[in-house]
Protein backbone atom coordinates (compact mmCIF):
# COMPACT_ATOMS: atom_id res chain seq x y z
CA UNK A 1 0.00 0.00 0.00
CA UNK A 2 1.76 3.43 -1.04
CA UNK A 3 -0.27 6.75 0.09
CA UNK A 4 0.95 9.64 -1.65
CA UNK A 5 -0.19 13.17 -2.53
CA UNK A 6 -2.93 13.37 -5.61
CA UNK A 7 -1.28 15.27 -8.44
CA UNK A 8 -2.39 17.11 -11.72
CA UNK A 9 -1.64 14.00 -14.34
CA UNK A 10 -3.76 11.66 -11.67
CA UNK A 11 -6.83 13.46 -12.44
CA UNK A 12 -7.72 11.07 -14.81
CA UNK A 13 -7.78 7.82 -12.77
CA UNK A 14 -9.70 10.60 -10.34
CA UNK A 15 -12.24 10.70 -13.03
CA UNK A 16 -12.42 7.28 -13.02
CA UNK A 17 -13.13 6.23 -10.05
CA UNK A 18 -15.77 9.25 -9.29
CA UNK A 19 -17.60 8.07 -12.43
CA UNK A 20 -17.74 4.66 -11.54
CA UNK A 21 -19.68 5.90 -8.84
CA UNK A 22 -22.06 8.03 -10.34
CA UNK A 23 -20.40 11.04 -8.72
CA UNK A 24 -21.24 14.32 -9.95
CA UNK A 25 -17.79 15.81 -10.10
CA UNK A 26 -15.70 17.00 -13.24
CA UNK A 27 -12.15 17.71 -14.42
CA UNK A 28 -12.34 21.31 -12.79
CA UNK A 29 -13.55 19.65 -9.99
CA UNK A 30 -10.82 17.18 -9.18
CA UNK A 31 -8.16 20.32 -10.27
CA UNK A 32 -10.23 22.70 -7.95
CA UNK A 33 -10.13 20.46 -5.04
CA UNK A 34 -6.47 19.57 -5.49
CA UNK A 35 -5.26 23.26 -6.10
CA UNK A 36 -6.69 24.08 -2.79
CA UNK A 37 -5.22 21.25 -0.82
CA UNK A 38 -1.91 20.11 -2.67
CA UNK A 39 -1.09 18.86 0.98
CA UNK A 40 -4.12 17.05 1.86
CA UNK A 41 -5.42 15.21 -0.89
CA UNK A 42 -4.05 11.94 -0.89
CA UNK A 43 -4.11 8.67 -3.12
CA UNK A 44 -3.25 5.14 -3.22
CA UNK A 45 -1.20 4.04 -6.12
CA UNK A 46 -1.37 0.46 -7.50
CA UNK A 47 -0.48 -0.38 -11.08
CA UNK A 48 1.13 2.97 -11.82
CA UNK A 49 -2.24 4.35 -11.16
CA UNK A 50 -4.26 5.94 -8.09
CA UNK A 51 -6.92 3.22 -7.11
CA UNK A 52 -8.35 4.64 -3.77
CA UNK A 53 -8.55 8.77 -2.77
CA UNK A 54 -9.56 11.31 -0.18
CA UNK A 55 -9.43 15.03 -0.22
CA UNK A 56 -8.80 17.44 3.33
CA UNK A 57 -9.97 20.77 2.81
CA UNK A 58 -8.99 23.08 5.27
CA UNK A 59 -11.71 26.18 6.16
CA UNK A 60 -9.12 28.43 8.45
CA UNK A 61 -7.84 27.24 11.47
CA UNK A 62 -10.98 25.88 12.72
CA UNK A 63 -12.43 22.98 10.39
CA UNK A 64 -11.13 21.25 7.92
CA UNK A 65 -13.10 18.45 5.72
CA UNK A 66 -12.85 15.35 4.03
CA UNK A 67 -14.20 14.42 1.01
CA UNK A 68 -13.83 12.21 -2.30
CA UNK A 69 -13.48 8.70 -0.05
CA UNK A 70 -13.33 6.54 -3.06
CA UNK A 71 -12.21 2.99 -4.14
CA UNK A 72 -11.65 1.53 -7.52
CA UNK A 73 -14.57 -1.50 -7.58
CA UNK A 74 -11.11 -3.71 -8.46
CA UNK A 75 -9.38 -2.97 -5.07
CA UNK A 76 -12.43 -2.68 -2.42
CA UNK A 77 -12.34 -4.81 0.64
CA UNK A 78 -8.31 -4.16 1.23
CA UNK A 79 -8.92 -1.46 3.78
CA UNK A 80 -7.45 1.24 1.46
CA UNK A 81 -10.40 3.76 2.19
CA UNK A 82 -10.11 3.39 6.35
CA UNK A 83 -6.17 4.08 5.93
CA UNK A 84 -6.71 7.02 3.86
CA UNK A 85 -9.26 8.23 6.34
CA UNK A 86 -6.90 7.88 8.69
CA UNK A 87 -3.83 9.23 7.40
CA UNK A 88 -6.02 12.41 6.17
CA UNK A 89 -7.12 12.79 10.08
CA UNK A 90 -3.13 11.86 11.41
CA UNK A 91 -2.23 14.47 9.08
CA UNK A 92 -5.12 17.34 9.81
CA UNK A 93 -5.60 16.87 13.53
CA UNK A 94 -2.80 19.40 14.61
CA UNK A 95 -3.80 22.02 12.10
CA UNK A 96 -7.83 22.32 12.75
CA UNK A 97 -9.84 21.85 15.54
CA UNK A 98 -12.40 20.01 13.84
CA UNK A 99 -12.63 17.63 11.08
CA UNK A 100 -16.13 16.52 9.26
CA UNK A 101 -17.73 14.80 6.60
CA UNK A 102 -20.70 13.71 5.31
CA UNK A 103 -20.73 9.80 5.37
CA UNK A 104 -22.86 7.69 2.99
CA UNK A 105 -24.59 4.69 5.10
CA UNK A 106 -22.09 2.27 3.77
CA UNK A 107 -19.02 4.76 5.37
CA UNK A 108 -20.90 5.73 8.41
CA UNK A 109 -19.34 2.73 10.23
CA UNK A 110 -15.84 3.27 9.32
CA UNK A 111 -15.66 6.76 10.46
CA UNK A 112 -17.12 5.75 13.91
CA UNK A 113 -14.71 3.78 14.65
CA UNK A 114 -12.44 6.00 13.77
CA UNK A 115 -13.70 8.34 16.18
CA UNK A 116 -16.86 10.66 14.23
CA UNK A 117 -19.84 11.24 15.63
CA UNK A 118 -23.38 11.98 13.92
CA UNK A 119 -24.17 15.77 13.64
CA UNK A 120 -27.03 16.21 11.47
CA UNK A 121 -28.83 14.82 8.09
CA UNK A 122 -27.61 16.37 4.80
CA UNK A 123 -30.13 15.26 1.71
CA UNK A 124 -29.27 15.34 -1.94
CA UNK A 125 -32.08 16.23 -4.27
CA UNK A 126 -32.57 16.52 -8.05
CA UNK A 127 -34.69 18.20 -10.48
CA UNK A 128 -35.48 17.17 -14.65
CA UNK A 129 -34.51 19.62 -17.08
CA UNK A 130 -37.58 21.95 -17.11
CA UNK A 131 -37.98 25.71 -18.03
CA UNK A 132 -38.35 28.00 -14.87
CA UNK A 133 -39.92 32.23 -15.27
CA UNK A 134 -38.07 34.55 -12.89
CA UNK A 135 -41.02 36.22 -10.76
CA UNK A 136 -39.40 37.98 -7.97
CA UNK A 137 -38.77 41.52 -7.82
CA UNK A 138 -35.80 41.39 -6.05
CA UNK A 139 -32.68 43.02 -8.26
CA UNK A 140 -30.15 40.33 -8.63
CA UNK A 141 -25.71 40.96 -8.33
CA UNK A 142 -22.84 39.44 -9.22
CA UNK A 143 -21.55 37.61 -5.85
CA UNK A 144 -17.95 39.33 -4.47
CA UNK A 145 -17.42 37.32 -1.37
CA UNK A 146 -17.87 38.31 1.70
CA UNK A 147 -15.53 36.57 4.53
CA UNK A 148 -17.99 37.99 7.57
CA UNK A 149 -21.59 37.50 5.88
CA UNK A 150 -20.59 33.72 5.22
CA UNK A 151 -18.87 32.82 8.33
CA UNK A 152 -21.29 33.92 10.30
CA UNK A 153 -23.59 31.00 8.81
CA UNK A 154 -21.33 28.53 7.96
CA UNK A 155 -19.50 28.31 10.85
CA UNK A 156 -15.68 28.75 9.67
CA UNK A 157 -13.49 30.60 6.95
CA UNK A 158 -13.76 29.57 3.42
CA UNK A 159 -13.03 32.35 1.32
CA UNK A 160 -10.31 30.47 -0.43
CA UNK A 161 -13.17 27.56 -1.62
CA UNK A 162 -15.82 30.12 -2.07
CA UNK A 163 -13.60 32.17 -4.51
CA UNK A 164 -12.48 29.53 -6.13
CA UNK A 165 -16.10 28.39 -7.22
CA UNK A 166 -17.00 31.71 -8.13
CA UNK A 167 -13.98 31.65 -10.68
CA UNK A 168 -15.16 27.77 -11.99
CA UNK A 169 -19.25 28.55 -11.71
CA UNK A 170 -21.81 31.08 -11.42
CA UNK A 171 -22.48 32.84 -8.35
CA UNK A 172 -25.61 35.86 -7.54
CA UNK A 173 -26.25 37.95 -4.82
CA UNK A 174 -29.30 40.06 -3.58
CA UNK A 175 -27.93 42.73 -1.52
CA UNK A 176 -28.09 42.35 2.19
CA UNK A 177 -30.08 39.12 2.00
CA UNK A 178 -27.41 36.82 0.81
CA UNK A 179 -25.86 34.67 -2.29
CA UNK A 180 -26.16 31.47 -3.85
CA UNK A 181 -23.43 29.72 -6.30
CA UNK A 182 -23.65 26.89 -9.04
CA UNK A 183 -20.97 25.11 -11.32
CA UNK A 184 -21.04 22.48 -14.08
CA UNK A 185 -21.29 18.58 -12.95
CA UNK A 186 -20.31 15.52 -14.81
CA UNK A 187 -24.27 14.42 -14.92
CA UNK A 188 -26.31 17.58 -13.54
CA UNK A 189 -25.46 21.76 -12.40
CA UNK A 190 -24.56 21.67 -9.12
CA UNK A 191 -26.52 24.27 -7.36
CA UNK A 192 -25.01 25.56 -3.61
CA UNK A 193 -23.35 27.15 -1.48
CA UNK A 194 -26.49 29.11 -0.91
CA UNK A 195 -26.64 31.26 1.99
CA UNK A 196 -29.58 33.70 2.87
CA UNK A 197 -31.37 35.65 5.39
CA UNK A 198 -34.79 35.12 4.05
CA UNK A 199 -36.53 32.67 2.42
CA UNK A 200 -37.99 34.83 -0.21
CA UNK A 201 -34.56 35.95 -1.35
CA UNK A 202 -33.34 32.24 -1.36
CA UNK A 203 -36.21 31.86 -3.62
CA UNK A 204 -35.06 34.62 -6.29
CA UNK A 205 -31.60 33.35 -6.41
CA UNK A 206 -32.73 29.82 -6.66
CA UNK A 207 -35.06 31.29 -9.86
CA UNK A 208 -31.88 32.73 -11.15
CA UNK A 209 -30.34 29.84 -11.43
CA UNK A 210 -32.91 27.58 -12.70
CA UNK A 211 -33.62 30.00 -14.87
CA UNK A 212 -30.32 30.33 -16.46
CA UNK A 213 -30.48 26.53 -16.78
CA UNK A 214 -33.89 25.60 -17.70
CA UNK A 215 -32.37 22.76 -20.05
CA UNK A 216 -30.46 21.28 -17.40
CA UNK A 217 -30.57 18.42 -14.85
CA UNK A 218 -29.71 20.57 -11.36
CA UNK A 219 -28.78 18.89 -8.01
CA UNK A 220 -29.57 20.95 -4.57
CA UNK A 221 -27.51 19.25 -1.40
CA UNK A 222 -29.29 20.43 1.47
CA UNK A 223 -30.50 20.32 4.96
CA UNK A 224 -33.53 18.88 6.11
CA UNK A 225 -34.28 20.43 9.14
CA UNK A 226 -34.13 23.49 7.06
CA UNK A 227 -37.81 23.68 6.14
CA UNK A 228 -38.14 26.73 3.96
CA UNK A 229 -35.30 25.13 1.79
CA UNK A 230 -37.44 21.72 1.71
CA UNK A 231 -40.55 23.77 0.76
CA UNK A 232 -38.21 25.18 -1.84
CA UNK A 233 -36.49 22.23 -3.38
CA UNK A 234 -40.61 20.85 -3.84
CA UNK A 235 -41.74 24.15 -5.27
CA UNK A 236 -39.55 24.10 -7.82
CA UNK A 237 -39.80 20.01 -8.48
CA UNK A 238 -37.16 18.63 -6.77
CA UNK A 239 -37.29 15.22 -5.74
CA UNK A 240 -34.95 13.88 -3.18
CA UNK A 241 -32.48 11.03 -4.25
CA UNK A 242 -29.93 10.63 -1.66
CA UNK A 243 -29.10 11.13 2.33
CA UNK A 244 -26.14 11.02 4.04
CA UNK A 245 -25.17 11.88 7.98
CA UNK A 246 -22.71 14.77 8.64
CA UNK A 247 -19.99 13.40 11.07
CA UNK A 248 -17.59 15.59 13.13
CA UNK A 249 -14.20 14.72 14.76
CA UNK A 250 -12.98 16.81 17.77
CA UNK A 251 -9.12 17.33 17.49
CA UNK A 252 -8.65 18.46 20.97
CA UNK A 253 -10.71 17.27 24.04
CA UNK A 254 -11.32 20.82 24.76
CA UNK A 255 -12.37 22.15 21.59
CA UNK A 256 -15.60 24.22 21.23
CA UNK A 257 -18.18 23.60 18.54
CA UNK A 258 -18.52 25.37 15.17
CA UNK A 259 -21.44 28.08 15.35
CA UNK A 260 -23.70 27.31 12.32
CA UNK A 261 -26.89 28.76 11.15
CA UNK A 262 -28.45 26.27 9.18
CA UNK A 263 -31.94 28.14 9.08
CA UNK A 264 -30.09 30.57 6.52
CA UNK A 265 -28.17 27.39 4.76
CA UNK A 266 -30.35 26.65 2.20
CA UNK A 267 -27.55 24.87 0.11
CA UNK A 268 -24.27 23.45 1.14
CA UNK A 269 -21.36 23.40 -1.06
CA UNK A 270 -21.19 19.75 -1.80
CA UNK A 271 -20.51 16.74 0.44
CA UNK A 272 -16.88 17.20 -0.48
CA UNK A 273 -16.17 20.59 0.74
CA UNK A 274 -19.02 21.12 3.38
Amino acid sequence: MKIRPLRSNDIPSLLELSQQAGWNQTQADWERMIALAPDACHGIEADDRIVSSTTGIRHGHDLAWIGMVLTHEAHRGRGYATALVQHAIDHLRDKVAWIKLDATDTGKPVYARLGFQDETEVQRWERKPGPVEKASSYLIHEYAVDPSFDRAYFGAYRVPLLNALRRDGESCFVVGYGYAMSRPGARARHLGPCVVRSTEAARALVEDVLAKHGGESVIWDLFPSNADAVRLAKQYGFQPMRHLTRMALPCRPDVLPILRNESSVFAIAGFEYG
